[in-house]
């Protein structure tokens, strides 16, 4: 998200369906009464929005989690989006995801949704590893796939808060206002797993590796 929305052209949506999914759900998330006042909580409207809203930068950067697009909310238009997919190697979700909800569910995760929704509209995929390990030329290649030109601009941002961040920031984005650019993960830099978020990991891993096999690899990622 801080990458797209550093270029020039681009308008960056911060999570539209958040409110609708906590709603809909009751689901208990930091923020949660602050969340569903900043967003209006019909899906419908807020797919109308993004589909047939007025936008006015030629590029138009949605960040969504796929565990907002509950069953009951309409697919069909997404089929008017252009869709690319950010997977991560789970064990590195979960152990984030666990340090703000101890206990998450593979739905929680969005992983199924986000299966789901590659099989229905397609798109390109990209692994964290890859942009962390190779951003110029991953991005390269993704902007390639989505009919646009790289900006060098992508590669770095200002560090702090973004005024197109979500109201639920101050929870989840304090390694997000901390950067200023992709920085590669240390081997071993990450925290352990909970021992009790085993048998979650191996669900969460089917998922992840019915998507690897289609993420972009620049050719000097592929002939490491």
């Amino acid at each position: 998200m801080r990458s797209f929305g550093n270029r020039s052209d681009c308008t960056v949506v911060d999570e539209p369906l958040y409110a609708a999914y906590l709603s809909a759900t009751g689901t208990d998330h930091p923020a949660r009464e602050e969340i569903i006042a900043s967003q209006s909580v019909d899906p419908n409207q807020v797919l109308r929005e993004l589909t047939q809203g007025h936008v006015g930068t030629a590029v138009c950067y949605q960040k969504h989690m796929t565990h907002h697009l509950l069953p009951h909310f309409d697919r069909a238009p997404l089929r008017a989006l252009t869709h690319a997919f950010l997977i991560r190697e789970p064990e590195r979700v979960l152990v984030s995801y666990a340090k703000v909800r101890t206990e998450p569910t593979v739905e929680d995760l969005g992983l199924p949704q986000q299966v789901e929704i590659f099989e229905r509209f397609g798109g390109p995929v990209i692994d964290a590893a890859d942009v962390l390990g190779d951003p110029r030329g991953t991005l390269t290649w993704l902007c390639g796939r989505l009919g646009l030109v790289f900006d060098e601009a992508m590669l770095s941002w200002p560090a702090g808060p973004s005024d197109t961040d979500g109201v639920w920031a101050p929870y989840w984005y304090a390694g997000v206002e901390a950067s200023t650019g992709f920085v590669r993960e240390a081997p071993g830099s990450h925290d352990p797993l909970p021992p009790r978020l085993q048998p979650l990991l191996e669900v969460c891993r089917r998922y992840y590796e019915a998507l690897a096999p289609y993420r972009l690899r620049p050719p000097t990622r592929q002939e490491q």
